[in-house]
């Protein structure tokens, strides 16, 4: 890249590097993409270490030293979910740029922030940027499954690596309008995915003597309903308070929050809260009788459930028992994954607050808590990081990114490209 490369177009052209490199998970081969970035780095003068629990499997992390200060990484994933060729309209590892848009696997979730991310690292080090807290560079593997060869894996064995205090990671950043106001998301918190699986006993027999047998799975029908049914008593948590405080001026009671944001921010405000004041619960899997002439005298039911931050499995469990009922069933806990939050007022949020005011005069910063989770918990849990999700998007249509992220023709605009590297760029210089 030639020294009159403006940041914009250095953003651009390693996007599309990294799009045309395949790291679907799985396998991942995300050693592709950070040889791709390893050698984009050294074009500028940084030393990037390259370490993986298998050899194809690579994460790759650069630090900027600084003084006794706050440090901040820049926190982000190589990996990418899989791609059908047959229902895009583009290859999708062409990187082709099309009318201001690069297209491709990866360019929303999340190789646009990658790259965005080393070119905003990459452009404060070869200013001769001086922070006082080190800034780290952090590009990792196997977020989309989560198999631990990615952050999961460098916390637990090289913590010294990825150690630090403020981090920016994906899960936030959307640009919504509400009640005829302007917001920004800032992800702060996330539920806990805590899937269980309900057991229902019977007694098996043959399919044409029903009435000798016990049959399993019609026995879990109920259980299905119960629990599909089931809308447990709302309560607000800090994050969705200070959410409706921003959008609403006041904050409703609980049992009033849901129907005050749909009748005064619309419909779209309503499905943001509604997932947010309780646990969730979605029966979404059975599996009974392998062989249609037998009737089952086992039925497994999967639910995934999604819990508060704050909340854990046992906190709930009586409440899931009485939702059940009396029966022949057993319940059994499957996953414990996220349910972490970081505080909201930070250097980092007050950084992203003068950001965006700076951006969009009369737009406001508001905090969200992501249903789904994403690799920040892992930082959070292991070093107590302040972690934010956040990747300003303004030119694409944010229910636009929500249909193209894991679908076909997913593609990011350049202008919110350019957009993520000022934003990376401010949170840097202000928070260190």
């Amino acid at each position: 890249m030639s020294a009159a490369t403006s940041l914009r177009e250095e953003a651009t052209e390693l996007l599309q590097e990294l799009i045309r490199v395949d790291t679907v998970n799985p396998p991942g081969n995300e050693t592709r993409a950070a040889s791709v970035l390893r050698d984009y780095l050294a074009e500028h003068g940084v030393e990037a270490t390259l370490v993986a629990r298998e050899p194809e499997r690579a994460n790759i992390v650069a630090r900027l030293e600084g003084g006794n200060g706050p440090s901040l990484a820049f926190v982000c994933h190589t990996d990418t979910v899989l791609a059908d060729p047959a229902e895009w309209q583009r290859d999708p590892w062409s990187g082709d740029l099309v009318d201001g848009e690069v297209w491709g696997r990866g360019a929303l979730d999340m190789k646009g922030q990658v790259a965005a991310s080393a070119v905003a690292f990459a452009s404060l080090w070869r200013e001769g940027f001086r922070p006082a807290g080190d800034l780290l560079f952090a590009a990792t593997a196997d977020e989309e499954v989560g198999d631990c060869f990615g952050l999961e894996w460098l916390v637990r064995e090289h913590p010294d690596l990825v150690r630090v205090d403020f981090a920016l990671n994906e899960g936030g950043g959307e640009r919504v309008e509400l009640g005829g106001s302007t917001y920004y998301f800032c992800g702060v918190a996330e539920k806990m995915s805590a899937g269980f699986r309900v057991r229902v006993r019977g007694r098996s027999g043959h399919a044409s003597t029903p009435g000798i047998a016990d049959n399993a799975l019609v026995k879990a029908a109920p259980y299905i309903t119960r629990l599909g049914s089931y809308r447990p008593a709302p309560w607000l948590i800090p994050e969705v308070e200070r959410f409706l405080e921003v959008t609403l001026g006041a904050v409703p009671s609980a049992e009033d929050a849901l129907a005050q944001a749909r009748e005064e921010l619309g419909s779209r405000a309503a499905e943001i809260v509604e997932p947010l004041l309780a646990l969730t619960l979605s029966p979404t899997m059975i599996e009974a009788s392998q062989a249609r002439n037998v009737i089952p005298a086992v039925c497994d039911l999967t639910v995934d459930c999604r819990l508060l931050p704050g909340q854990r499995p046992d906190d709930v469990e009586d409440e899931l028992r009485t939702v059940l009922g009396d029966g022949d069933w057993e319940l059994e806990w499957i996953e414990r994954v996220g349910g972490s939050r970081s505080a909201l007022d930070t250097p980092l949020w007050s950084a992203l607050d003068d950001f965006v005011a700076t951006v969009e005069p009369g737009a406001r910063l508001v905090p969200s808590c992501n249903a789904g989770f994403t690799d920040s918990h892992y930082l959070r849990d292991a070093f107590g990081t302040i972690a934010y999700g956040f990747f300003p998007m303004r030119a694409m249509e944010y229910e636009l990114a929500v249909r193209l992220e894991h679908s076909a023709d997913e593609r990011v605009p350049v202008d919110d490209l350019e957009l993520g590297v000022t934003a990376l760029r401010h949170a840097a210089l202000t928070v260190l």
